[in-house]
């Protein structure tokens, strides 16, 4: 097994720098999800680590082996990509054995290890089927099972899931995840689903017109975002933002959004205090907004006059689409609710879990 390194590593293509001095080091058997936006650079980030794309500068190693001028058959890497790539005229034996047959293993050999990936993928019973006689994700698991085989260091997923209805896509996310478990291999997925990313990794490292914007596990970048952008796109749905000013009131701290006016907890001012007087971006996640009556005991509970815009009943909770003068944003409260659409009502923060960032420049949290 392996751990991998980019080290300064760039992608040009003409004008356009599609990965931008990434520094990242993945540690032999971690699951490292790289997630963002379409078009952030994180598949060209996986292709350059492949060798389907050449480097303009920078290393990446793969141990402690530099491989920026190996090519792609030698890096000892499988890649699964979010298209199956299977031979249509070959039955699913000999689609995961092909590779296996150009480097001339021995055939013993072959049929062993595509026994044994099928048992572990619960494949058996498909080996000598076509892939016109699969499903969806019958076929993905082939193209995995077909990466297994070659027993290699590092496992590479572009979007694998992509094709995949939602019910399939949740049961082989949890595949996947039990797969890395089994193997004790190191796995590198790229995906823009948040949720892949939040349920699969070790660690998560989001991606932002090329540039790598946090590193961390999935808890801590939910609870401690660096910036505006991560805080967005990690959560579902995502973290609302209001333009605001920081204010000092009663000997403590409030956050006066224009349209509400919420305190900051007393053990949150101390970190906020010298951004007193100044604009901020005042963050709160939807599941930390709720129905006064089923409001969790203890909070720090703002109370905020709302108008319900739209209600979305998900079954184990309701989504409240709510608006306080020109703020639009999103609440996710008890089911037991008897909120509904058209009335005017409160609502709470739980202003515990309140996150502020800088209104300029990087957005960066502050605090």
């Amino acid at each position: 097994m392996a751990s991998v390194t980019y080290e300064h590593v760039y992608k040009r293509f003409g004008d356009v720098i599609a990965v931008n001095n990434l520094d990242l080091s993945v540690a032999d058997k971690e699951f490292l999800v790289l997630v963002g936006p379409s078009g952030c650079g994180k598949t060209t980030a996986l292709r350059l680590l492949a060798g389907l794309e050449e480097i303009t500068e920078g290393r990446i190693l793969i141990g402690d082996r530099l491989v920026n001028d190996v090519a792609p058959k030698d890096r000892d890497i499988a890649m699964v990509f979010q298209s199956y790539a299977l031979y249509p005229h070959m039955t699913v034996f000999d689609n995961m054995a092909f590779g296996l047959k150009l480097r001339k293993t021995p055939k013993d050999e072959i049929k062993r290890r595509v026994q044994e990936a099928a048992e572990i993928l619960g494949i058996e019973a498909l080996l000598d089927r076509k892939p016109r006689q699969l499903s969806g994700g019958q076929k993905q698991r082939v193209a995995v099972g077909r990466a297994i085989v070659r027993e290699p260091k590092v496992f590479l997923f572009d979007e694998p899931l992509s094709n995949l209805d939602a019910k399939l896509r949740v049961e082989t996310r949890a595949n996947i995840s039990k797969l890395h478990q089994r193997l004790q291999t190191t796995f590198i997925y790229v995906t823009h689903d948040q949720v892949e990313a939040m349920t699969m990794a070790t660690r998560i490292a989001v991606i932002k017109s090329g540039l790598l914007q946090q590193l961390d596990t999935p808890q801590h970048l939910y609870d401690h975002p660096a910036n505006v952008f991560v805080a967005g796109f990690i959560g579902s749905p995502a973290m609302n933002f209001f333009n605001a000013r920081l204010e000092k009131a009663d000997g403590g701290l409030v956050v006066d959004a224009g349209t509400f006016r919420v305190p900051v907890p007393p053990s949150k001012v101390p970190a906020f205090d010298a951004h007193a007087g100044k604009p901020v971006i005042f963050g709160i996640r939807p599941e930390d907004i709720h129905d006064p009556h089923f409001s969790p005991p203890g909070i720090h509970a703002a109370p905020v006059s709302v108008k319900v815009d739209v209600t979305e009943l998900m079954g184990n909770e309701i989504f409240l689409y709510l608006l306080a003068g020109a703020s639009n944003f999103v609440g996710r409260v008890d089911p037991r609710t008897e909120v509904r659409t058209g009335m005017d009502t409160q609502i709470v923060f739980n202003m515990d879990n309140m996150h502020l960032f800088e209104p300029e420049g990087d957005q960066r949290s502050i605090g």
